[in-house]
């Protein structure tokens, strides 16, 4: 209000007959209860009539005029205010009554506590049974995060208190205040906090206190009546909310509940029907002469997934040796394993694909269907020995019969459905885990011979029991290396006989039906490999003469030197004989100079860096190794017959 209005409002004005005043004191205070001016400017009025002089009887009548303005003044904030509490309060009980998220409904709460008593800070805290202590669930203005982390004991503090005895309680100045229990963590929140007076009220639950409500400020105050009855009607709504949450959650639960039950019966009778459904079509593909991927189709239809059939040695080895151990089917990772086994022999798997929660009848079902798959591979291997016994006896006479007649042996193995002509491995392979007696060692050998037969049938190959173990003749794809091939055939077999299978290789070999010693040859490279793993102690392992490095020289029936040669320094040959360098023979004075670069480059008469640049060249073509011990050897052995092999000029 400007001074100008304040002057106006303070000065009597005359009007009518004989200038007989016609206001009252009463005009400027309701002019300032008008425009809600501040309770200041009530002294205003007054202060100015005493300093224009006005009469005594005037300035009283303005005092009386002031007071009883105050008095309207304090009444229409009250109203004002009672109204902002009551409209509060059913703003929330309209929260309440659409609650959907009880934590939205508590945090408007907390909000509004604090916007109507004007505090810096409001909280919530609840009651936990199980803990037997209190802990802050919600605050609003609230700084500190110790505070915010707070948990207070029956007792323990002005919360506590409050918890413990089910009535409101509040502190003008907190850490003077004796009443309740200090401890050092709750002071220390506190003290983060800046807290000085606490307003405290429970929430309760019939009887029983749930939690806290809390207003709080960060100087000394008192709170009002009012105040401590406005922040109970909010403790009031706060605690229905949390019951008619908790109400709803049973609810849920309870109506959750019966729908999984509606939703196991429905199950149940649909796992009923498949049942019936699957043990009706094993039947039939059983009486038919189905084979063991329609049995897989089958099972797929019914259980609603993708089922295969696996050989043992591509399925996970873990998972499949429990299945069979416990005859059941066994989860691995979202799929499940059955394990297809006859007589103690894995013969594969029954693999059901993205079925991580699987029910018990169609586990069952899955389980039957690895039984009716083992039975049909059983008949499968009746009628597939007599086969298995001609391709061993096909692989006999390309072992020791001399006078043949190669197109007979193309025919024959064409049969068969091998290819005679294209490259093969010949692979020795024997068990190296001594039977308990003479009969287990036969069982076990014929169980060796009977998953070579399988492994070579199911590869276009050849398998016959000799010297004690199987023999197998297998065709190595492109890109494959007879290494690999060996060390795959000792796994394949090793886990089909839950033995270790040792496994060498000859190197690979071609024409087999025209030259008549090839296979002979490759056979006998083949157990010289075996023997030698045998004394290198790589019992159940796999390997061929190239991986024995110029050891493979003593192995190899034909003292293959140039391949040896050729391996293993054969890029350095080829690309000085392209570009016209001198690699090898810095390699032969780097290795006589006891691989010194210094002492090299005063052999060969050339700059150190020259050496070092060849020697870099050297280790680009070989490998990073090449400098290696092992390789060092063969290197220089390499070089040494190069040298031997190369024509001498006089």
């Amino acid at each position: 209000m400007s001074r100008d209005h304040v002057q106006s409002a303070g000065r009597p004005t005359t009007g009518g007959a004989g200038g007989v005043p016609d206001d009252s004191a009463a005009a400027p205070y309701l002019d300032l209860l008008a425009h809600d001016a501040p309770v200041e400017a009530y002294e205003q009025p007054v202060l100015l009539a005493r300093a224009e002089g006005e009469p005594a009887d005037r300035i009283a009548a303005l005092e009386h005029a002031k007071l009883l303005a105050l008095r309207v003044r304090s009444e229409l904030e009250g109203r004002r205010r009672r109204e902002a509490e009551l409209s509060a309060l059913f703003e929330t009980a309209h929260d309440l009554a659409g609650l959907r998220d009880v934590d939205a409904v508590l945090q408007a709460i907390v909000q509004r506590a604090r916007s109507l008593l004007g505090t810096d800070v409001a909280y919530l805290s609840l009651n936990d049974p199980e803990r037997g202590d209190t802990y802050m669930r919600v605050t609003e203005g609230s700084v500190a995060a110790r505070f915010q982390q707070l948990r207070l004991g029956m007792g323990e503090g002005l919360g506590g208190l409050v918890a413990q005895t089910a009535r409101p309680y509040v502190t003008d100045d907190y850490f003077k205040d004796a009443r309740f229990q200090h401890t050092l963590t709750i002071d220390a929140g506190v003290r983060d906090e800046g807290l000085v007076a606490i307003l405290g009220v429970p929430l309760m639950l019939g009887p029983h206190v749930i939690g806290v409500l809390f207003a709080a400020d960060r100087r000394a105050r008192v709170f009002e009546r009012e105040q401590i009855a406005l922040l109970g009607s909010f403790a009031a709504l706060a605690a229905a909310a949390i019951d008619t949450a908790n109400l709803l959650t049973e609810t849920r639960s309870a109506l959750a509940g019966l729908e999984r039950a509606n939703e196991i019966i429905r199950d149940r009778s649909a796992v009923i029907e498949r049942a019936s459904d699957v043990h009706d079509r094993l039947a039939e593909l059983v009486l038919r002469g189905g084979g063991v991927h329609d049995v897989a189709a089958a099972v797929s239809e019914v259980l609603d997934g993708t089922v295969e059939f696996t050989e043992a040695a591509t399925a996970p080895a873990a998972a499949l040796e429990v299945s069979r151990a416990e005859g059941h089917a066994v989860p691995h990772g979202s799929d499940w394993i059955a394990a297809v086994a006859a007589g103690g022999e894995l013969l594969g798997a029954l693999v059901l694909h993205g079925h991580p929660g699987l029910d018990p009848v169609d586990q069952r079902t899955l389980e039957r269907a690895a039984m009716v798959t083992s039975l049909l591979l059983l008949a499968r291997r009746s009628a597939a020995e007599a086969e298995q016994r001609v391709r061993g006896e096909l692989l006999d006479d390309l072992l020791d019969v001399r006078d043949r007649d190669p197109r007979l042996l193309r025919e024959r193995a064409a049969r068969l459905g091998a290819d005679l002509d294209v490259t093969h491995v010949v692979l020795a392979a024997r068990l190296e885990t001594p039977a308990g007696d003479a009969d287990e060692e036969a069982a076990a050998r014929r169980r060796l011979w009977s998953a070579a037969s399988h492994l070579a049938a199911t590869r276009q190959g050849l398998a016959a029991a000799r010297d004690g173990g199987t023999v197998l003749l297998l065709p190595l794809a492109t890109g494959d290396i007879a290494t690999d091939l060996a060390r795959r055939t000792a796994r394949h077999l090793g886990t089909a006989v839950h033995q270790p299978v040792t496994v060498g290789a000859s190197a690979p070999a071609t024409d087999l039906a025209a030259h008549r010693d090839t296979v002979a040859a490759a056979y006998a490279e083949g157990l010289r490999c075996l023997d030698a793993l045998h004394l290198l102690g790589r019992d159940g392992d796999g390997a061929a003469a190239e991986d024995f490095g110029f050891l493979g020289l003593l192995l190899a029936g034909e003292r293959d030197i140039g391949g040896f040669v050729e391996r293993t320094i054969g890029p350095v040959a080829a690309y000085d004989e392209r570009r016209g360098t001198e690699l090898l023979s810095t390699l032969d004075a780097y290795f006589a100079s006891g691989m010194s670069p210094a002492r090299t480059k005063d052999a060969l008469h050339v700059h150190v860096n020259t050496v070092a640049q060849r020697l870099e060249r050297v280790g680009r073509l070989l490998g990073e190794d090449w400098q290696t011990p092992a390789r060092t050897l063969e290197i220089q052995l390499a070089l040494r017959l190069h040298r031997l092999a190369a024509p001498r000029h006089d």
